[in-house]
């Protein structure tokens, strides 16, 4: 049996062997947390490279992924990373705005992919060869790479919104519904990178409709 390194490669090597050159992986990461931006990455990787301890970003430790980012970004052919925010959340919803986000990824490359690999979201818009791979992740070695450069990103955003909002505790909870988050909303409210339509976050801006127009009436 092949080792789990080695199965990460499957896909771009059955690609290569049919002739394809810039094979770009597209993941996202900041999908389900109350508080800010959707991360997305596309990261085209040099044929046949092997970087020793790729994966799925959130089977790494944080120290392990961030090496990892490092040696990305220092060997890819290109990579992009696009920040949709929390507004375009609200007003799109989390499923569009994340394929608006991985469609401005690879929108945004300088080098043209001639294949892309995208994890578990279908991209039927991208006039490129395409491939939606549940667990892509997991599975292949350039959509690992970019679930490291966009976990890693976003990581690193919500440690800047720490320090700016920092009753929330978003350097541990990445803006999550942990525990401590929820009791935080609870006395404080919601701040500026919530998001309005997440439960239990929506139920605070309900309230306020409610009361503003009690004050119109």
């Amino acid at each position: 049996m092949k080792d789990q390194k080695m199965n990460l490669y499957e896909y771009e090597e059955a690609l290569y062997d049919h002739g394809y050159h810039a094979i770009c992986g597209i993941d996202e990461a900041g999908r389900g947390p109350l508080a800010g931006p959707v991360v997305v990455a596309a990261c085209i990787l040099p044929p046949f490279l092997r970087i020793e301890g790729i994966n799925d970003s959130k089977k790494l430790t944080a120290k392990k992924r961030e090496e990892l980012y490092k040696i990305i970004i220092k060997n890819a052919i290109d990579y992009k990373i696009v920040f949709v925010n929390e507004e375009d959340v609200d007003h799109l919803n989390i499923y569009q705005a994340t394929k608006k986000g991985m469609l401005a990824a690879v929108e945004g490359l300088n080098i043209q992919p001639d294949y892309v690999l995208i994890d578990a979201m279908p991209l039927n818009e991208l006039k490129i060869a395409h491939d939606s791979i549940i667990h892509g992740d997991a599975r292949c070695a350039s959509v690992a790479a970019a679930s490291i450069l966009a976990k890693v990103t976003r990581d690193d955003y919500m440690n800047k919104m720490d320090v700016k909002y920092p009753n929330y505790g978003f350097r541990k909870n990445k803006g999550y519904g942990t525990k401590t988050h929820m009791e935080a909303l609870e006395k404080y409210g919601p701040c500026e990178i919530h998001r309005k339509t997440y439960a239990p976050v929506s139920k605070y801006f309900s309230k306020q409709l409610s009361l503003d127009l009690k004050i119109e009436d």
